[in-house]
């Protein structure tokens, strides 16, 4: 895991045996496990594990995923999964993130695009982040087709937990 001020957040991982399909080729789901855990490395770096997720009552919600396939990734290799922010509306309610999978000779391996909010664990509602998680989204790099997102907030005169 790897912080660095303006870069992308970055998690390596070795690959597994039970990473592989049949055709000794990294599986789709294990990309996907790649991308997940570095988002969450990347909410813990930030102070916000999976504890402090859990008292606060809400947590992330995924609800598109893409992956595009570029390069074979082997067992034994080594790979560099990154994230950056592709889209984000201005609550902060909606999010799309951009993850390249990298091999150790620096070639995309696996390219995804994940698109997501916040649920509120209690009440089973989309709801924006408090300020400090917000301005984590707002801090990660952007892609060079970053969009600004609609609200998924549906307001009807409650408060919202990031306001």
């Amino acid at each position: 895991m790897r912080v660095r001020e303006g870069a992308a957040f970055e998690c390596r991982f070795e690959v597994r045996w039970d990473d592989l399909d049949g055709n000794r080729h990294v599986r789709n789901t294990a990309f996907s496990e790649y991308a997940t855990h570095t988002r969450f490395r990347l909410l813990g770096a930030h102070g916000f594990t999976q504890a402090r997720l859990e008292a606060l009552r809400f947590g992330p919600v995924m609800m598109r995923e893409e992956i595009r396939y570029r390069r074979e990734v082997l067992f034994g290799d080594e790979v560099v999964v990154d994230v950056r922010c592709a889209g984000l509306s201005p609550d902060s309610s909606h999010w799309r993130v951009h993850q390249d999978v990298r091999r150790s000779d620096g070639r995309e391996a696996a390219v995804l695009t994940i698109q997501g909010g916040w649920l509120d664990l209690d009440a089973r509602k989309l709801v924006a982040p408090p300020a400090e998680l917000a301005a984590v989204l707002l801090s990660l790099p952007r892609t060079h087709d970053f969009e600004e997102l609609p609200s998924l907030i549906r307001r009807r005169g409650g408060a919202n937990r990031g306001e």
